[in-house]
């Protein structure tokens, strides 16, 4: 069976917020009819995508299997329309990227761009978020999608992304002081969950830290400590704690596109920044201007 787009978008955007009553306000839905859409899907595909609980939705092996999947079709859908009328794009477009970002379906997507585009050069670039705006200046990308705080402003765009507490299977989140695995300096996560947990009159103390996410990933699967994490790097051997009485909630995240000043009008550069909208948020405008989105969840890219 076919599978309507906008049923993959619906999936999306409920995985992204990991809830279906936010999804249905941000896609200007109601709730019950949100629910059934999603069911819809669910029967198409023959298994159950999501996990309902009163807490909100979380993926199954069988949603989380299924989502790069969908992500891609959006994005492909989103670029086949958007190619239609335009000139055959042809030229060189780098982007750099937030490390959290390349074990998702970003490089197949781009790897589908360049088939349809011969002519084209696609570079995806992981990027620390400190060296982000200096790439940008100096030429060495024309697009960055990122931490927006370490973005000049005015950002193209932004989003926001749950940051998640994360660690092995059975660790004790209870240890005092609670263990953390963290990324290194420069890095605005430290802060934030240094100070909440002290807002909640948690002691911590620091074991581990790495630039690497890859690193990270395995000092907390290795049992370390406990670190946070977007949504798209909580990987096999890692599982996603929930906020507790050990633990306390954590603000969101902003992720940003900026974009080299130089590039406005190179129409190959606005093909892959309208890639990127769909793929990191399909309700962001893909209209080529500039837009400001607050308070939406970053995908699961």
């Amino acid at each position: 069976m076919d599978i309507d787009t906008g049923l993959l978008r619906n999936f999306i955007t409920c995985t992204r917020l990991g809830s279906i009553s936010r999804a249905a306000s941000i896609l200007g839905r109601t709730q019950p009819a949100l629910s059934q859409q999603l069911r819809r899907l669910e029967d198409i595909v023959g298994c159950t995508l999501l996990e309902r609980a009163a807490s909100g939705v979380s993926l199954t092996a069988a949603g989380a299997a299924f989502l790069p999947y969908a992500e891609r079709i959006l994005a492909l859908s989103s670029e086949a329309l958007a190619a239609v009328p335009r000139a055959k794009l042809s030229g060189r477009c780098s982007v750099g990227v937030l490390e959290d970002f390349t074990g998702t379906a970003l490089p197949a997507v781009f790897a589908d761009f360049g088939r349809l585009h011969p002519d084209t050069t696609l570079e995806l670039m992981s990027v620390l978020s400190i060296e982000t705006q200096a790439a940008l200046d100096k030429g060495r990308i024309q697009l960055a999608l990122c931490d927006a705080e370490f973005l000049r402003r005015p950002l193209r765009w932004s989003t926001s992304t749950p940051l998640l507490w994360a660690a092995s299977e059975g660790f004790d989140i209870t240890a005092d002081p609670l263990p953390l695995v963290m990324f290194s300096e420069p890095c605005s996560w430290r802060n934030i969950v240094q100070a909440a947990l002290s807002a909640a009159g948690r002691r911590s103390r620091i074991v581990f830290e790495s630039g690497s996410l890859t690193v990270v990933q395995g000092a907390v699967r290795a049992g370390l400590g406990i670190t946070t994490l977007l949504r798209t790097s909580i990987v096999p051997g890692i599982v996603r704690v929930p906020v507790s009485q050990h633990l306390p909630s954590l603000p969101d995240i902003e992720i940003g596109l900026a974009r080299r000043p130089e590039s406005e009008g190179d129409v190959l550069v606005n093909a892959v920044e309208d890639m990127l909208k769909q793929l990191v948020q399909p309700n962001i405008p893909s209209n080529g201007t500039q837009a400001s989105v607050k308070r939406l969840p970053v995908c699961s890219l």
